[in-house]
């Protein structure tokens, strides 16, 4: 008995040692809930037990974003999330199992106030086939979660802490082979409101970065499925906003109007690469860099970390398309970091009176892609039609082919060759393969002109892609009706040497 009397007298000094300062006084927070402003990070917030009866988080899929929270006092509060094991497209005509929080890539976004006690409920599919827990960057102790988190298919696991820290916090998968589970899309956002809230915006938008690892192609139709070499790596096959090429484009666009406040929540899932987030045609008023409670100001693009996170807030002035790319550029046009924020309204010639020639930036999503999913699904049935292939290269030619050659195959006097009524093109629609394949470095003469300018090569598109360009442009502007089959274009490839390294 004496034993155990002498142990509990030694708990509660140590208990009482925790809440004083070093004059042997009770700490501020230990009295009121309130630290000390100032001190910054967990010593500063309002750390007062929870208040009220619990309440449910809402959680958005991406772009949205839930609500402020708007309250006052910490609050004890409830999070059910669920991995779901999903198979989505990940470009047009391109599947990919993604192993997902809540059945989005990136997962659902989580939004608590500081102080607030968090009760996490995290549910695995039954229908899952892999385990799954969940690591959150806004939790202070050992794992951020993951430890006790850790879930079989068809069970449930649950724990609770204090969200001690203001910011936007990354979570993601931390079951081995974690770098697999990342890559397979499990990461999302959490914010952590400060107590008193953020300044109110008009609207605020769910933005996450990640790279993607296949075999296979970039936008290679059929099933893609993850390639652990290149991962390790570090060889992107596709870099995305938010889990697809086609996620923020067309009509999933994200839209606002002139004279309005926009908050974006920008993240980096990774797994392996860097962002470098810019708003093309924008600036950005204040940004919250790494996810933190500094701002800087007027910046034109932010780096963001694997597994790093910022908010950036700019206000709309001039309407049009305005692109979100990832500015280590061939990211953007040449594995799918591009995103469109469409802003309606009157003009302001006072501010921007240019000409707007969105098919620089937009490349092919400035037309609907359905023609290409569509083409693609056919030819995948073996019941591909030549009007298939023209409307899909239609789709494809925009952008890929119109910035030189023009919308109607005209060119450009005296710099590039026209493609319509073309001589030289029709002449040999193998060797047109051989060109959009391997470039053209040589004068030429068309329709009675000569020309001297470089065509570059365009192995980076897949061969059922150059086969519909390539139909479409026979097909188009007074050329004769030839077929191009993927087939022609397979063949070509491979009897083309190239460099080890080089695009196949």
């Amino acid at each position: 008995m004496r034993t155990h009397h002498l142990l509990c007298v030694c708990v509660v000094a140590a208990l009482l040692a925790g809440c004083t300062n070093d004059r042997g006084s009770p700490t501020v927070a230990a009295t009121t809930g309130k630290a000390p402003a100032g001190t910054g990070g967990s010593h500063a917030g309002d750390f007062g037990p929870p208040q009220g009866e619990p309440v449910h988080a809402v959680l958005t899929s991406p772009p949205n974003v839930p609500p402020p929270t708007n309250r006052k006092a910490p609050a004890k509060v409830i999070v059910d999330l669920e991995v779901i094991e999903v198979d989505k497209e990940i470009a047009e005509g391109v599947q990919y199992t993604f192993w997902t929080f809540g059945g989005t890539v990136p997962g659902s976004f989580i939004r608590v106030r500081q102080g607030d006690t968090v009760e996490f409920h995290l549910k695995n599919h039954p229908d899952s086939k892999m385990p799954h827990n969940i690591d959150l960057h806004g939790v202070t102790g050992p794992g951020g979660g993951a430890a006790s988190s850790f879930t079989a298919p068809g069970h449930q696991t649950q724990f609770t802490f204090k969200a001690l820290n203001q910011g936007l916090y990354v979570y993601h998968c931390a079951t081995a082979p974690v770098g697999m589970h990342v890559a397979n899309g499990m990461y999302g956002l959490i914010l952590i409101e400060p107590p008193e809230g953020l300044t109110p915006v008009d609207h605020e938008f769910y933005v996450m970065q990640g790279d993607f690892y296949t075999v296979g192609k970039y936008r290679e139709k059929g099933h893609a499925v993850f390639d652990m070499q290149k991962a390790i790596d570090e060889n992107a096959t596709y870099v995305l906003f938010n889990g697809a090429e086609s996620s923020l484009t067309g009509p999933k666009a994200l839209k606002a109007s002139v004279n309005q406040k926009v908050r974006m929540y920008v993240g980096n899932g990774g797994p392996n690469l860097i962002s470098n987030f810019h708003v093309i045609g924008e600036i950005f008023d204040k940004v919250q860099y790494e996810g933190g409670t500094h701002a800087q100001e007027n910046v034109q693009t932010t780096l963001i970390p694997a597994g790093g996170a910022a908010t950036v807030e700019f206000h709309t002035e001039v309407p049009g398309n305005y692109v979100l790319v990832d500015h280590a550029i061939f990211r953007a046009f040449n594995k799918g970091a591009l995103a469109i924020l469409e802003v309606g309204g009157d003009a302001r010639t006072d501010i921007y009176s240019g000409k707007q020639v969105d098919e620089t930036y937009l490349s092919d999503k400035v037309a609907s892609t359905e023609a290409v999913s569509i083409a693609a699904q056919a030819n995948a049935a073996g019941t591909l039609t030549k009007e298939q292939q023209i409307a899909a290269g239609a789709a494809l030619f925009k952008g890929t082919c119109s910035t030189c050659h023009q919308d109607a195959g005209q060119g450009i006097a005296n710099v590039f060759p026209p493609l319509a009524k073309s001589d030289f093109l029709m002449a040999d629609m193998k060797r047109a393969v051989g060109i959009v394949l391997n470039g053209l470095t040589r004068p030429i003469t068309v329709n009675g002109a000569n020309y001297d300018s470089i065509m570059p090569p365009m192995s980076q598109l897949t061969d059922d892609e150059i086969a519909n360009i390539l139909t479409y442009v026979a097909n188009s502007w007074g050329n004769s009706g030839a077929v191009v089959t993927k087939k022609q274009v397979t063949e070509a490839r491979a009897t083309t040497k190239r460099p080890e390294g080089a695009a196949h």
